[in-house]
């Protein structure tokens, strides 16, 4: 059985809660969630990974059972958790990146690209080519940040619309569980929460204006990349997946039978892509 803790530390005033499991003399493995999940969406993963690598999962802050950010922002996301990573002494990592977990995690690499050993980005973006026309309700809100696009957003926070997040694409949806989008519901409702995320809607803007600083990281640093990919992730289309090669031409590309939450329902196929590619 493996032991998996279940931990919080303080990071600048914010309390920042994390899975961790495996040895710390292994190779350590950062997992970075992502909208409008937290750290339990890899309570699969870290099972089939943990006799190999020392994992730890922090909930991203304004997620799970984290603090919100000082600033509803993915630059301060991103400032808080490599902030976490120097507290919880992950010096030298590989990092699985998910949607939000991903301008999260190319941005610590483009700050410390030292730091990063590794990339697995499943269905985690940064081309354009890779978002697809559900994204238009939050490009009409970057480009005319209006109450009524705002309030527009508000039904992406629904229950109906997360569980469809978890579903559409599914071949077969009674192999997801209730347990994931159930819990997201909950982080969903509470007090402020929905600001944070509306904000966040806005701000994602900031990622795609870095998409460029993320590609010439990737041409420049040619880190070992794996895209584990959900082919039928109604958000970020598998051109974005393969467009990774463009700039890092060795980087490795792998298409699932499943959609955005692929560890619903592929978590022992993409655990043994992660053993593969990492070794």
């Amino acid at each position: 059985m493996t032991e998996i803790h279940y931990r919080s530390t303080d990071v600048d005033g914010l309390k920042i809660f994390y899975r961790e499991a495996g040895a710390p003399g292994a190779q350590k493995l950062l997992l970075l969630h992502g909208f409008p999940t937290s750290s339990h969406m890899f309570r699969d993963l870290i099972p089939l990974l943990a006799d190999r690598y020392h994992i730890i999962a922090p909930d991203l802050p304004g997620f799970g059972q984290s603090d919100d950010p000082k600033t509803n922002s993915f630059d301060s996301i991103a400032e808080t958790i490599e902030r976490f990573t120097e507290i919880v002494g992950f010096d030298r990592f590989a990092v699985y990146v998910f949607d939000y977990g991903a301008p999260t995690g190319f941005r610590l690499a483009v700050r410390h690209p030292e730091r990063i050993t590794a990339i697995i980005s499943q269905n985690g973006n940064a081309y354009t080519e890779g978002l697809s026309e559900d994204w238009n309700p939050i490009r009409a809100y970057w480009q005319e940040a209006s109450d009524a696009n705002r309030n527009a957003l508000r039904m992406m926070l629904s229950p109906e619309t997360t569980r469809w997040q978890y579903t559409h694409g599914v071949p077969d949806a009674t192999k997801v569980s209730p347990d994931g989008y159930t819990l997201d519901d909950h982080y969903l409702g509470r007090p402020g929460a929905d600001d944070v995320q509306l904000d966040l809607f806005g701000d994602y803007k900031s990622n795609v204006a870095l998409y460029p600083v993320f590609q010439e990281y990737f041409r420049t640093h040619r880190p070992r990349f794996l895209a584990a990919w959900g082919r039928n992730d109604p958000f970020f289309l598998p051109p974005g997946a393969e467009a990774f090669k463009r700039d890092n031409p060795e980087a490795q590309v792998i298409f699932f039978d499943t959609g955005h939450f692929a560890l619903e329902t592929h978590a022992r196929e993409i655990a043994a892509a992660i053993r593969d590619f990492l070794g």
